[in-house]
């Protein structure tokens, strides 16, 4: 990485830093100029040290755009927001959309990168270079390098992934420049432990709540005890079996897990109501109408609210270009058991897939940190299948 100045992270007469991101003058920023054909490895380094937390992308997305501009001549290029979005016009049977979120989880004393082993056992740590740098820069190496590949290629580098859904900027690139996550197979780098995961999960949460009668501890007959009312929704919690289908070839595993339980008035007050919130993980042959009567069925008898919810992805990996990237992979694909992007892709009509180095138990930790050999591997394989 070639550095220039070392300037405060939020300069006077800047709006104050999002939530996460150190004080003024307390972790600088550097003015990064990115070298895309370098080792990907140092470009996840080059990219980590740069504070991108949630609503705060703009110094990666100046960084990403004035790079790509510079370096890969063959794209064309846009930027929206704080997305950045690169692609290939070379007329080709199809199209490959690569994709990856620039932002990050609040710091939590894991900046700037730090680096332990060497060689073929070097471990990079860090905020981000798991969740999810170390995709961005096997992306951006491969925007660079790859000026004729054998499908078309779109890259979308977007913000605000990591925090409430209607602020993705996916959704403002499909309301705004939909043809760019146009395509036959949308490649998700997030950490997948450089195996290619396929499609992901559903999710849906529910509140299921109960009511009573509110009265004095000290004359609690005459009162109804909402919170008592609900031992039957933990009972069926705990009585239930989830289904572990098999989609495709591949196993994925249902979940249904009481994640709140909220209630009472006071420490001297028989509760008038209880809510035990709810979330289901659900495989993706489930429609979002299928897991709500679903769940609907399983607390029969009392009162359901859907809060949330989002569809699965089928796994598609017998669309061709698919075939193609599992073949490259030389290894056996798994199934996605969390949900990712690739859902939204799933939604246009792509076959979708997870794909790039870090493992997904280490996202959001204070210990995320990612093994330099899974990077290159990434890149390798991705490079296998695109040239």
């Amino acid at each position: 990485m070639r550095s220039g100045e070392l300037v405060p992270a939020f300069s006077a007469g800047r709006p104050a830093a999002p939530p996460g991101v150190p004080p003024r003058g307390s972790l600088p920023v550097v003015t990064a100029s990115l070298d895309l054909t370098a080792d990907p490895v140092e470009l996840t380094a080059a990219l980590v040290d740069i504070p991108s937390v949630s609503g705060g992308e703009k110094a990666i997305a100046d960084a990403v755009e004035q790079a790509l501009r510079a370096q890969a001549p063959h794209l064309e290029v846009v930027r929206n927001g704080d997305a950045v979005l690169a692609r290939t016009n070379l007329g080709r049977a199809s199209r490959v959309v690569l994709a990856g979120h620039l932002d990050t989880v609040p710091i939590n004393d894991n900046l700037p990168l730090t680096r332990t082993g060497s060689g073929a056992d070097e471990i990079l740590h860090g905020c981000g270079t798991v969740d999810m740098k170390s995709g961005d820069a096997v992306m951006l190496h491969l925007a660079a390098t790859l000026a004729e590949p054998r499908h078309d290629l779109t890259f979308v580098f977007y913000d605000c992934e990591e925090i409430e859904a209607e602020r993705n900027g996916l959704n403002r690139i499909e309301r705004e420049l939909p043809d760019w996550l146009a395509g036959d197979l949308a490649v998700v780098c997030e950490p997948s432990n450089a195996a290619i995961e396929a499609g992901c999960q559903g999710t849906m949460r529910i509140e299921v709540r109960t009511t009573g009668t509110r009265a004095h501890t000290a004359r609690a007959w005459m009162g109804e005890n909402a919170i008592h009312a609900a031992q039957p929704v933990l009972q069926r919690l705990g009585e239930y079996t989830p289904r572990n289908p098999v989609i495709d070839g591949l196993q994925y595993r249902e979940g249904l897990q009481a994640v709140r339980i909220s209630g009472g008035v006071a420490g001297n007050v028989v509760p008038d109501e209880c809510v035990v919130t709810v979330n289901h993980r659900f495989a993706p042959d489930k429609s979002l109408d299928d897991a709500e009567a679903h769940l609907r069925e399983v607390f029969d008898g009392f009162e359901v609210t859907v809060t949330d919810g989002a569809p699965g992805a089928l796994p598609g990996l017998t669309a061709p270009a698919a075939a193609e990237l599992v073949e490259a992979s030389a290894s056996e694909p798994v199934a996605k058991l969390g949900w990712t992007d690739v859902a939204r892709f799933a939604a246009r009509g792509l076959p979708a897939v997870n794909f790039g180095p870090g493992s997904p138990t280490l996202a959001h930790t204070k210990q995320e940190h990612v093994a330099t050999a899974e990077i290159r591997h990434c890149a390798d394989v991705l490079t296998r299948f695109l040239r």
